[in-house]
């Protein structure tokens, strides 16, 4: 009932078992990211530095229109899974800015083949679904 009887590819019986054998991270590690990106707030963080160069805290509050605390208690947990960098300045800007944020390669990645790549399908989906009717 609950099962798949026929697998539908040669899929591991243990998950762990998905690592490459001197994998650079652990699969909790991999989990740890997949449920940070998970947040609404964290999710919009790491999509607007990988369609960016790097943003400030401020050019990303104001995109956002989230409080200083939250935003830098999002950035923080994402820095620690690995998915966003902070570049920080010796010198002040002339704006005088010294932080900068930006997406890491596993951010991108993360949002390319996650949660952008199942929004990407479902169009592609709904326009097979929708052309496929008669009418």
């Amino acid at each position: 009932m609950g099962t798949k009887s026929t697998p539908v590819d040669d899929a591991p019986e243990d998950p762990e078992d998905l690592l490459p054998e001197r994998s650079v991270l652990s699969l909790e590690e991999y989990l740890d990211m997949q449920a940070a990106i998970g947040n609404r707030t964290r999710f919009e963080i790491v999509y607007r530095l990988a369609h960016a160069d790097e943003l400030t805290p401020a050019e990303l509050d104001a995109a956002m229109d989230v409080d200083d605390s939250t935003l830098h208690y999002h950035l923080n947990e994402l820095r620690d899974v690995g998915l966003v960098e902070k570049r920080v300045r010796t010198e002040r800007d002339r704006d005088g800015l010294y932080a900068y944020y930006r997406s890491t390669v596993l951010g991108d990645v993360i949002l390319e083949h996650g949660v952008e790549e199942l929004i990407r399908r479902e169009r592609d989906f709904r326009e097979a679904y929708d052309s496929g009717r008669g009418g």
